[in-house]
């Protein structure tokens, strides 16, 4: 979408997720991987961690009803997904099930079928699929290959987990809200209340917010190395 037809309170918003996202990256690498902080999780991470990713399905959810795409967007961002698997099965660390990208890009790609359905059928869909996510998250599979639909066995480990149930739904409801909020496909506010620098970088993270998630972390391992050195 070119710039002058974007939505800026949507980009500014993914923005801001991704920042958030980069953030909890940096705290868990400096607790975890490099033990500098030797503290407990303060709220703010707790917070940012447990709900970050779903604001940024909520938001995804909204911005798949403006774009013509998004097939297109799925395969690429799902793509993505894959290459980061394969580089940390190849680095030998935690390996990458089912995180972010896969989940993000396999939903774009499910939107299909639901695309040209009403608001009711969106949002029953949505907290149908968000309720059995809190179900799932509270039953141990007896086989190893349900995680993608949020079923794990005991023994199951990624560095990163965002499974289809209840992440969809959260996808689902956030197209709802598009359809509802963004019929005209305009921005709700005027285009001089992002115009101060703050918004325009949020802005500006949020309308590359996928190479900043793809070159994020190694960024990170480097920074926290060199400063460690």
């Amino acid at each position: 979408m070119k710039p002058e037809k974007r939505i800026p309170e949507l980009d500014a918003a993914r923005g801001i997720c991704i920042l958030g996202m980069v953030a909890v990256h940096l705290v868990y690498d400096l607790t975890e991987l490099y033990p500098v902080l030797q503290w407990q999780y303060p709220p703010v991470f707790l917070l940012l961690k447990n709900w970050g990713g779903i604001a940024f399905f909520l938001i995804s959810g909204i911005a798949v009803t403006l774009g013509r795409r998004h097939l297109r967007r799925g395969l690429v961002v799902f793509g993505c997904g894959l290459l980061v698997s394969t580089a940390m099965k190849l680095t030998g660390a935690m390996p990458i099930r089912f995180g972010v990208l896969h989940c993000l890009g396999l939903s774009m790609l499910l939107w299909e079928p639901f695309k040209r359905s009403n608001l009711r059928l969106l949002a029953a869909s949505g907290i149908l699929i968000v309720a059995l996510g809190w179900i799932f998250s509270r039953t141990v599979a007896t086989v190893s290959w349900l995680y993608p639909l949020g079923l794990t066995a005991a023994t199951f480990q990624s560095a990163d987990y965002f499974p289809l149930v209840p992440h969809f739904g959260y996808f689902l409801l956030g197209a709802c809200l598009g359809k509802r909020l963004y019929a005209q496909r305009r921005s709700l506010f005027a285009k001089t209340d992002f115009t101060k620098p703050v918004w325009r970088f949020f802005c500006l993270c949020g309308r590359h917010s996928l190479c900043i998630y793809l070159i994020h972390q190694p960024l990170l391992i480097l920074f926290i190395e060199a400063a460690l050195a």
